[in-house]
């Protein structure tokens, strides 16, 4: 087994968090190595859609998700079967595969200095990252491996109905790009909802997310529940087409939604997932990761340590994780899907004001100016 160079800083995981903790290491003259399972980038499931706040903090690391093809959206909707609300949103956001984005943000990491290794992560441990070929030794470990747990570092999930994401990417049609022109849109039903947003190339990204009890109710078929949707929601109908059985599932289980990390280990710093996990409903998943790569460079930089990053980080993000939290629970009721929807219609300006305050806070150097 080869051991690593002592002035490498492992980085397990080469998603956002990842990366770009790397960008911000490598910026400060550090030795940043991510090690990733994957030599090829993937496509997650999750982060398709990318806040204003997001592109604030992807402008800083060097990424324009315009020149990436990103789908430019300045409108919600929200549907609950035959009902319907649209609002503005308060300020333009981008519909972006993670395969685009992931890839822009592992070259970015690679041109001003990170490295790259891959291997299949076994444990990690304080001073010890153990891969199936590979041992990393090093004081600071930064564990960014997104929803996916490594072994002894597992994440509570105390709800016994978990939440879990199915994901349907279909293609580009005349009729898609008219529905979803500029637009996200959040179809909701008992047990979940659905987002759908168009990203580049103008292929469709459908993502639900929703209880296991109500992937369980459809016979555990995907396609089932799509389809069970489709029949009480005119609207999700017909952004399905009539091409969708032809796609292929993504899915991802016993997602932690509402888990904040405010104390670890000395030297292990949780990034991204690993660190706060907030509902997909409100957009902020991503954010959430670059800010914790770049704020956890910071504090790594200033020899604060990852005890005191963990908890101030958990601060940051308690209120748009709470507030996204109750969003989803109400919204995967009927009563509380038809009280959004009312909200929406004779309230937009609180719609939007949530959405604002469900963003985490930017750093300084982030704020819009």
């Amino acid at each position: 087994m080869r051991i690593s160079d002592p002035l490498d800083l492992p980085i397990v995981g080469a998603g956002p968090a990842g990366c770009a903790v790397a960008i911000a290491l490598a910026r400060r003259d550090a030795h940043p190595l991510l090690i990733d399972r994957d030599e090829e980038v993937g496509d997650p499931l999750c982060g398709g859609f990318l806040s204003w706040r997001t592109a604030e903090q992807l402008h800083s690391l060097g990424i324009d998700p315009a020149a990436l093809g990103a789908h430019r959206v300045t409108k919600l909707r929200l549907f609950d079967g035959t009902r319907k609300a649209e609002l503005d949103l308060p300020h333009a956001a981008w519909g972006l595969s993670r395969h685009a984005m992931d890839t822009a943000l592992r070259a970015k990491a690679l041109a001003v200095g990170a490295r790259i290794a891959f291997d299949t992560i076994r444990e990690v441990r304080p001073g010890v990252v153990i891969g199936k070929s590979h041992e990393w030794k090093s004081r600071d470990i930064f564990l960014a491996s997104g929803k996916h747990d490594i072994r002894g570092r597992s994440r509570p999930r105390k709800r016994k109905d978990t939440a879990l994401g199915l994901r349907l990417r279909l293609p580009p049609t005349p009729d898609r790009q008219r529905l979803l022109e500029k637009a996200i849109e959040l179809h909701l039903f008992p047990g979940g909802y659905a987002g759908i947003v168009l990203q580049e190339g103008g292929s469709a990204n459908i993502c639900l997310a929703l209880r296991k009890s109500a992937l369980r109710d459809a016979s555990s078929s995907p396609e089932t529940l799509f389809g069970q949707v489709a029949d009480s929601n005119p609207a999700f109908a017909a952004r399905l087409g009539s091409d969708w059985r032809e796609g292929r599932f993504d899915t991802i289980g016993a997602v932690p939604y509402g888990y904040i990390a405010d104390r670890t280990e000395a030297g292990i710093w949780r990034l991204g997932d690993q660190a706060a996990v907030i509902p997909s409903l409100a957009g902020e998943g991503i954010s959430i990761a670059l800010a914790s790569g770049i704020m956890a460079a910071d504090y790594w930089h200033e020899a604060a340590g990852s005890s005191s990053f963990q908890y101030d980080f958990a601060r940051k993000a308690r209120k748009p994780v709470r507030l996204a939290s109750v969003a989803w629970h109400l919204a995967e009721t009927r009563i509380g899907a038809r009280a959004a929807i009312a909200l929406a219609s004779l309230a937009p300006s609180l719609i939007a004001s949530f959405a604002d305050l469900a963003r985490i806070e930017a750093a300084p150097s982030l704020a819009p100016r």
